[in-house]
């Protein structure tokens, strides 16, 4: 068995690349591909959860309903910053995009207080539907969101297109929903 291991080891000696390290590249490669075609598979596949949400103004939106639209779902607290920045930039895409298609539905985090929440909505005049999810079944049916700002861009055919955690960039945000924009 060691002759064998002499024989077959000997052209891999003679590249400078020890038997280890190549035993190592024969696993940790095709390892590493598949790791990486999972990870495209979840994100190009991965359809959004059928929810609906509970608007401050009383209404149910199935996002089921929505099929056929872009939607982008942007979880949020009034505590947060970088979310409270975030609300012009939705407020230009809501009224530059609605009318070509694009949803836009802000969820207020669990733990937000709903009297802080409909503060800064009337605050700030905010044209899209905000959402209350006081029962965490939203945050949780989008793999239990944690960080705010967290958006989610679900293509028209339901599926999840872009998801953003922190801070995003709405130039790279815009090219997106424009793949989906009909005219």
């Amino acid at each position: 068995m060691q002759k064998l291991i002499k024989l077959s080891a000997q052209p891999i000696k003679q590249r400078g690349i020890s038997l280890q390290s190549a035993m190592l590249a024969t696993v940790l490669i095709p390892l590493s591909i598949a790791v990486i075609i999972n990870l495209y598979q979840h994100y190009t596949t991965q359809l959004a959860p059928n929810v609906s949400f509970s608007t401050l103004t009383g209404e149910k939106i199935a996002l089921q309903a929505l099929q056929g639209k872009p939607v982008l779902i942007s979880f949020w607290a009034s505590d947060c910053p970088e979310c409270l920045k975030e609300i012009p930039v939705f407020t230009e895409l809501y009224q530059q995009y609605h009318n070509k298609g694009l949803e836009i539905i802000a969820v207020a985090m669990p733990y937000d207080p709903p009297n802080h929440v409909l503060a800064i909505h009337k605050e700030r005049q905010i044209p899209y539907p905000i959402a209350l999810d006081l029962d965490a079944e939203v945050t949780h049916a989008f793999d239990d969101v944690q960080v705010t700002p967290t958006t989610f861009l679900i293509n028209p055919a339901g599926a999840i297109d872009l998801k953003i955690i922190g801070k995003l960039d709405p130039n790279e945000l815009k090219t997106h929903i424009e793949t989906f924009i009909k005219g």
